[in-house]
């Protein structure tokens, strides 16, 4: 009898240790998803996918990015580290360096190459511009680098950043149609990811071509299929379904898979072939995996948010969605695994569609806005001062100004002058405002936190409300407006408490959340302020 209760307190024992922590974390960031696609979508979604989620677990209905710019590169950055830029140095995608007097990309690493069939400069990348800590990196420290970190993506920089430092592997799609990843994470491919290459997963996507999922009644929360404020995809004659992929396969190559819905789906092949293979969530230390889906992002650009082809590409996501987490209940097991889902950025309306219903904003591309810069400097100066004009920054030659004699405090003084003259800018802001910012002036902390002193300009502007640096059609996103800013953030699954906040919440207090709840060190650069909200 005592042996039969010593072996049941045992076992209870053992199952309560097993579920201190999940077997396996799932991070999903969705590239340039609106928290409003949740509600005008919802109508349309399945119950088994972004429902299943929101309906069993806790949604923060006020998440907001809390710095600018809003980028992909800064965006997930900023997920997984719990910080912004002006700490974690992601400033943007891609961002002038002073010391080359080129422009750097935001994962760019020339010790490391390609591995696997891709092209030499889609595998230079690693992990190395990241300057502090990910989740991730403090999960593989706490289990004495036990618990495996995979991080997964169609664009380089949504696998490598989330993955962090430490990661057995960051693998991101070629435009040859296969996973790559660099030398930074080992010397040959695991054999199941070259024989998945091999198979051509999205081949069966291709031949098929891009229809509408449901019938084009549902689509009455867009406009019509054929509109003034889209562009088309790779040539083709109109944005109009149904669109023939293998044509544009022809012609340009198994990069086109991006820019349709079917992107996502192969991902979520990836990542279903990711957990089986790599064996995630197959034991009791925790294991985490980093999903980032991008087709939305490349859609979005393309088409923008009224678009038939951005509501499409939603209704298929969700149910791959839920087809992935019907996925996680048989392999990991329903009370056993946690995820959150958020965005990297959210999204602006299509200019030209704002001022088609009487709202009085442009567009202006920053190649023209440089071009300004350059001829005002030539004219006030004598000799062109501007280095490089991206992301909003505004930067100066200061060897010229310093030969020359001039003062570089009036000659910042002078650009921001001429800057607030542009009508497409509200506000101009110096370096010493910057770093000066007392968070008294609501959008010079928030660009206050997207700015690093080594990495970043003289100058930053911020655009008015609605205006876009951008093209004509489609869509971009980068500013601290709302419409950028505001995206889903979603926690499901182990130990998460179903209800809903409407308190605004930032986007840096999703990691320290989960760090908590899976009892591992916060990240070395955040703030660690905690959602309790979603905590049992």
């Amino acid at each position: 009898m005592k042996k039969t209760v010593l072996l049941s307190m045992l076992i209870v024992t053992s199952i309560l240790n097993a579920q201190e922590r999940p077997k396996l974390v799932v991070g999903i960031v969705v590239d340039q998803m609106k928290m409003e696609y949740l509600y005008r979508f919802s109508d349309d979604f399945s119950a088994n996918g972004f429902k299943r989620i929101i309906d069993n677990g806790y949604s923060f209905e006020n998440m907001h990015f809390n710095y600018m710019p809003t980028y992909t590169g800064p965006g997930h950055s900023s997920i997984y580290t719990g910080t912004t830029p002006s700490i974690h140095g992601i400033v943007g995608n891609d961002w002038f360096n002073r010391s080359t007097g080129k422009e750097m990309y935001c994962t760019d690493d020339a010790s490391v190459h390609t591995i696997g069939d891709g092209k030499p400069d889609e595998g230079e990348m690693s992990p190395k511009n990241l300057q502090t800590t990910t989740i991730t990196d403090e999960l593989r420290m706490q289990t004495n680098f036990k618990g495996k970190v995979l991080g997964i993506s169609l664009k380089d920089r949504g696998a490598i950043l989330p993955a962090g430092h430490f990661a057995n592997w960051a693998f991101w799609y070629s435009n040859t149609g296969a996973f790559i990843s660099s030398s930074f994470y080992g010397e040959k491919l695991p054999e199941w990811v070259s024989k998945f290459n091999n198979e051509k997963h999205y081949m069966p996507y291709i031949n098929k071509g891009w229809d509408l999922f449901k019938p084009i009644s549902t689509y009455d929360n867009s406009l019509q299929d054929n509109n003034p404020y889209e562009g088309k995809l790779y040539g083709s004659s109109a944005p109009v379904f149904p669109y023939n992929l293998k044509e544009m396969y022809e012609k340009n190559g198994a990069s086109i898979i991006r820019s349709t819905p079917f992107g996502n789906d192969l991902l979520a092949e990836f990542a279903m072939q990711t957990i089986n293979n790599e064996e995630l969530g197959k034991d009791n230390i925790t294991d985490f995996l980093t999903l980032s889906f991008s087709s939305t992002d490349y859609v979005g650009h393309l088409t923008g948010p009224r678009s038939v082809e951005t509501q499409d590409t939603y209704l298929r996501l969700d149910k791959t969605i839920a087809d992935f987490l019907t996925y996680l209940d048989k392999t990991v097991g329903k009370d056993n695994y946690l995820i959150f889902l958020t965005a990297d950025h959210a999204g602006a309306e299509n200019v030209n569609y704002l001022k088609d219903n009487k709202y009085d904003v442009n567009s202006v591309e920053p190649k023209e806005i440089k071009k300004g810069l350059t001829q005002f400097s030539q004219d006030t100066f004598g000799e062109n001062l501007v280095l490089n004009y991206s992301n909003f920054n505004l930067y100066l030659n200061k060897e010229i100004i310093n030969n020359k004699g001039l003062d570089l405090f009036k000659v910042k003084q002078s650009f921001k002058e001429y800057l607030m003259t542009q009508n497409q800018v509200k506000r101009v802001y110096t370096e010493e405002e910057i770093l000066a910012s007392t968070g008294n002036d609501f959008f010079l902390d928030i660009i206050s936190k997207g700015y690093d002193p080594n990495q970043n300009g003289d100058l930053v502007v911020l655009d008015k409300p609605g205006y876009i640096e951008y093209k004509g059609t489609g869509t971009s996103h980068g500013t601290p407006y709302s419409y950028d800013t505001h995206v889903p953030a979603l926690f499901y699954g182990w130990h998460v408490k179903h209800g809903e906040s409407h308190d605004r919440k930032v986007i840096t207090q999703i990691i320290p959340t989960i760090a908590q709840m899976i009892k591992i060190p916060f990240p070395n650069g955040t703030e660690a302020k905690v959602m309790t909200e979603v905590f049992k």
